[in-house]
């Protein structure tokens, strides 16, 4: 399928229009990642706009902490939104800090809200600054994420960084999320809206997905791409958890002679159970002869989907059902071979590091697995 056909297919069944001329980077793991995004912090000079799911500890917080505190005394807007849950650990000191800087710090639906909204959080991740680069993917503000992915104490991720019309969506994820706080108060000041550099190759399409019952357009794009594949798809998650309905999509194009490799966490996995919830999935997708293979080199936290070799999708949200029901998200459709391409070259770099799951191995495995599989599974819809 060609670039305008995709492009097309997207536009018209998600209603969301992509932009041209837009230039992308990919930053793998988290030297790339957090130097990237303290170059662009540091070279403000009228707005920053920063929202995140997780702000843990760390020597990273620190930075990201002094960076944002010392644009705000230079007299940039720096506007700061973390997710009341994912947030929670954050170092009160910086908080203070930043705020005494000038920066404008909140809570993203604190967590005394009522239960309906406590379980609806912001797991998007972005950075938009002087309203003309931004950033997303799957970092976090962690010590976790630091170095180079290659040690157990090291995550494995994947951050995009974006230069042209693109970056109004991604702007637009960040206001949807920060209106929910307080009046948005556009100032003439630090809200310029200057038009953006379009000598990039790459055309994209933002997809914000909102927290809602029954699906979002994240869940959309993800059926779309699956059932319009012809050739392979590749998927890596961090949180592995699809739904009856996505899991009969992913058989099906199996069954049209659909190449399908899934890549999730192995022995690093930061969440034991959910792990487990998506493992009771394993055995239907291994009938069908779909590929999973387990990563074992540390925590795998990326999350991309590519299909046919031309078009990818990538951002904040995994392949489970908080990402489809109960998180906002941001994912970037990407149709641009070339970054595609280079997507797919870091997925069989991974591979260097994964095992296969071996289907008669997995027949075999023993009965506390499979207890454990069919436990998980009473709470599958909230994972």
């Amino acid at each position: 399928m060609s670039e305008t056909n995709w492009r097309r297919r997207l536009e018209g069944l998600l209603g969301v229009p992509a932009t041209t001329g837009n230039t992308v980077k990919v930053l793998r793991n988290g030297d790339e990642i957090f130097a990237a995004m303290l170059e662009a912090i540091s070279s403000a000079t009228r707005s920053i706009d920063f929202l995140t799911f997780v702000y843990w500890q760390g020597d990273i917080t620190e930075q990201f902490a002094t960076a944002l505190a010392e644009r705000a005394r230079a007299g940039v807007r720096v506007r700061v939104l973390l997710d009341a849950l994912g947030c929670r650990n954050i170092s009160r000191r910086q908080m203070k800090d930043m705020r005494t800087a000038g920066c404008d710090v909140r809570w993203f639906r604190p967590i005394d809200s009522p239960l309906r909204r406590a379980n609806h959080r912001t797991h998007r991740k972005l950075l938009i600054c002087d309203e003309v680069v931004g950033f997303t993917g799957g970092v976090g503000i962690a010590q976790e994420w630091t170095g180079n992915g290659d040690q157990p104490d090291s995550w494995r991720d994947t951050h995009f960084r974006v230069v042209g019309p693109a970056v109004d969506g991604i702007r637009g994820a960040f206001v949807d999320n920060w209106v929910e706080t307080g009046p948005l108060e556009i100032d003439a000041l630090f809200d310029h809206f200057p038009d953006h550099d379009t000598s990039g190759s790459s055309v994209i399409q933002v997809i914000a997905g909102a927290a809602e019952a029954g699906g979002n357009d994240i869940a959309s794009m993800l059926e779309i791409l699956i059932s319009s594949a012809k050739h392979n798809i590749r998927i890596t998650t961090a949180y592995f958890n699809p739904d009856d309905e996505l899991s009969a999509l992913l058989i099906g194009a199996a069954h049209r002679g659909v190449t399908i490799e899934v890549l999730v966490p192995g022995q690093y996995a930061d969440k034991r159970f959910v792990q487990i919830v998506g493992e009771a999935r394993f055995s239907e997708l291994l009938d069908e002869g779909i590929s999973i293979r387990m990563y074992n080199r540390t925590m795998l936290h990326a999350k991309i989907l590519t299909v046919d070799g031309e078009v990818a999708s990538v951002g904040s949200a995994n392949i489970n059902q908080r990402s489809f029901q109960y998180d906002e998200e941001v994912n970037l459709v990407i149709f641009d071979e070339t970054v595609v391409a280079e997507l797919d070259q870091h997925f069989q770099d991974d591979l260097d590091h994964s095992k296969d799951v071996d289907p008669e191995w997995w027949a075999e495995r023993g009965m506390v697995q499979r207890v454990a599989e069919r436990a998980a599974t009473v709470v599958a819809d909230l994972i």
